[in-house]
C-alpha cells in the first residue's frame, strides 16, 4: 500500500521510488510509488497534478487501496524526485479547509453536514436538518465563518492505524478526512459565501476562496 505523505505534510517535493510503470494507452502510463505527495481524486477534492521526474502527472486515483499516478510518459523503476503543482495544491487546500469551517459554523445551528464538493468554481457543502435546525441567512453564515477565520485556529491531524485520519482546527471537533488543508484558518481570509438555499429539505451552501 502506498504511504500517504500528504497525510503528514504539506510539502510539495519528495524523493520516491517508482515500483511499477504500465502503459495503459498512447501517452498514458500508470505509476505506483512506495510513497506519494499526490492527493488522489476523492473525498470531494480534485487530484493533485505535477511531475514525477520529467514525466507530467495528469491525474491521480485511489484504486483498491493503491494510489495510481497517470503520466504522459514512462518512468523507469527506482528513485526519483516527485513534485506537486504547488499553486493548484494550495487552492485545493483552501477550498477544502473552507468547507470544514462552513460545516462547523452550521453545526452550531443544528445543521448536519452530509456531503461536500471542493472543486474550484463549484465548491459547496450540503446539510441535513436536525430536529432544531434554525433558519439562517447567507450573511450570517459569512459572519460565523469570519469569526473562525479571525481566530487563526491551527490545523491538527491524527492518523489512526494508517487507514483513518482525523483533522481538526483548534479545539473544534475533528472530522474524518483524507484531504489536504491550510496550516491555520487565518489563511482563509477572503473566503466568500456565495449562496445558501433549501432544496428538498437540504441546505446547500456555495462558496469560494
Amino acid at each position: 500500500m502506498t504511504k500517504k505523505l500528504y497525510w503528514e505534510t504539506n510539502a510539495t517535493h519528495a524523493t520516491v521510488n517508482v515500483l511499477s510503470c504500465e502503459q495503459r494507452e498512447v501517452e498514458r502510463y500508470a505509476l505506483r510509488l512506495n510513497q506519494t505527495l499526490f492527493h488522489p481524486k476523492g473525498g470531494g477534492q480534485p487530484s493533485d497534478t505535477g511531475w514525477i521526474g520529467e514525466a507530467q502527472v495528469i491525474s491521480v486515483e485511489s484504486i483498491a487501496g493503491e494510489i495510481v499516478h497517470y503520466t504522459r510518459q514512462a518512468v523507469a523503476p527506482g528513485s526519483v524526485v516527485a513534485c506537486v503543482d504547488a499553486a493548484k495544491r494550495y487552492r485545493h487546500c483552501k477550498l477544502h479547509s473552507a468547507g470544514h469551517l462552513i460545516g462547523h459554523a452550521l453545526e452550531e445551528l443544528n445543521w448536519i453536514p452530509v456531503k461536500a464538493h471542493h472543486w474550484p468554481g463549484e465548491a459547496r457543502v450540503m446539510f441535513d436538518p436536525s430536529r432544531n435546525a434554525q433558519h439562517i441567512r447567507t450573511s450570517e453564515i459569512q459572519r460565523l465563518c469570519e469569526l473562525l477565520i479571525d481566530q487563526n485556529l491551527p490545523c491538527h491531524s491524527r492518523v489512526i492505524d494508517n487507514h483513518f485520519r482525523e483533522v481538526r482546527f483548534g479545539a473544534l471537533p475533528p472530522y474524518g478526512c483524507a484531504g489536504t488543508h491550510v496550516e491555520s484558518t487565518g489563511k482563509l481570509k477572503g473566503m466568500k459565501i456565495l449562496s445558501s438555499q433549501l432544496k428538498k429539505n437540504k441546505l446547500i451552501v456555495s462558496y469560494e476562496v
